[in-house]
């Protein structure tokens, strides 16, 4: 790991595998790059908070207070997409996170660290996003690139 580390050297961009969007993330790229330093995440507002990692913003909605990991809520939110963005001190916060109850290192935790620190942005995808690890949303998304591509002409 410390030579992928070492090749690191200004934005190590993240995008989890069962997140399919239809958003081009250029301008969300220069917007961490002009951020300068820290991390920065996408969110979508959801209906099921508890399938997710949900931000909670401020008053103003310019700033992620905490995130917290599927919380027992109701109504409308915004979950962390699995789009995220980090500088070089990801891997020193990596270090620092315990395995969860799942046994798992939480990308949350890296992600509160930021928040802690005040140096993680965020924007809201406005077009489509689904995270399609279950088998429902799986098919919703097969159904959706399907449509989208029968209307491109494309091969489907």
């Amino acid at each position: 790991m410390e030579s992928v580390i070492s090749r690191v050297t200004e934005i190590c961009p993240v995008a989890l595998g069962d997140n399919l969007f239809a958003d081009p993330l250029t301008a969300y790229v220069q917007q961490y790059e002009r951020q300068k330093e820290g991390a920065f995440v996408l969110l979508k507002e959801v209906r099921d908070p508890t399938r997710y990692g949900i931000a909670f913003l401020d008053e103003t909605k310019q700033k992620i207070k905490k995130i917290v990991e599927k919380p027992n809520m109701q109504g409308s939110a915004y979950c962390v997409t699995g789009i995220y963005m980090y500088d070089r001190t990801v891997f020193s916060f990596i270090e620092q996170i315990a395995p969860s109850a799942r046994g798992e290192l939480e990308i949350t935790d890296v992600n509160n660290f930021y928040i802690d620190q005040g140096t993680m942005g965020f924007n809201i995808l406005p077009d489509w996003w689904i995270d399609a690890g279950t088998h429902e949303s799986l098919f919703k998304a097969n159904c959706y690139m399907n449509q989208t591509l029968d209307l491109a002409g494309g091969e489907s």
